[in-house]
């Protein structure tokens, strides 16, 4: 995926007038809406879908080829919803990560990163959990397992 022409003169230019928002979005079957935040202080809308402005931070990980990367996000739980809401679920919820330009938030730049939120713990001034990529490396292959009962026709 290819940056926008305003995305790349900001990312290559000494100083810039750009901002660029991480745009976070958590589904879960339990919500009746997804919690969708921007790191901003304004809300934001981006392809008609508002982002509440909420202070949040992400972590990256290092790289390493021994293991799946996992990120660490905190989310401020000044007004108790979101924590309220992701200590309420049962079973993992579904996180989106997406880079947009303040200037054209319908563009998205990076993204969407989709991630299983794992280990949260809520306490009263912030949230954090794990966002780790799904394992899919550690999947079976093939999936199907070929037996009498199955697959009657092959034996």
């Amino acid at each position: 995926m290819a940056l926008s022409p305003a995305a790349t003169e900001s990312a290559f230019a000494a100083e810039t007038a750009e901002v660029w928002l991480k745009l976070l979005t958590i589904t879960h079957p339990s919500l009746a809406q997804p919690i969708r935040v921007v790191n901003d202080t304004q809300d934001l809308v981006s392809r008609g879908e508002t982002h509440v402005a909420y202070p949040f931070e992400i972590d990256l990980p290092m790289q390493s080829a021994e293991e799946m990367a996992e990120v660490q996000l905190s989310i401020d739980n000044v007004d108790r919803a979101i924590g309220d809401a992701l200590g309420a679920m049962d079973g993992p919820a579904t996180v989106s990560i997406e880079v947009v330009l303040a200037s054209s938030p319908d563009v998205v730049e990076a993204g969407p990163f989709v991630m299983i939120m794992r280990d949260v713990e809520v306490t009263a001034a912030v949230v954090t959990a794990t966002l780790a990529f799904e394992d899919i490396l550690s999947e079976p292959f093939p999936a199907e397992t070929f037996s009498p009962a199955r697959y009657p026709g092959v034996f």
